[in-house]
């Protein structure tokens, strides 16, 4: 799976939306609300991308 299809975007408890490679994340990310230092190092802020808190 490579592109589009090998992301995911999750949002957190603060707002924060993320894009996440799914190789990265672990366990479950259906109903994902946070993410772990390591797998938030490994993702981009969509706010940083956009420059909005929502687009």
């Amino acid at each position: 799976m490579n592109g589009y299809e090998s992301l995911a975007w999750i949002k957190d408890k603060s707002g924060k939306e993320y894009v996440c490679p799914i190789s990265v994340l672990k366990g479950d990310i259906s109903d994902r609300v946070e993410l772990t230092e390591e797998e938030r190092q490994a993702c981009m802020d969509v706010n940083l991308i956009v420059g909005t808190e929502r687009w």
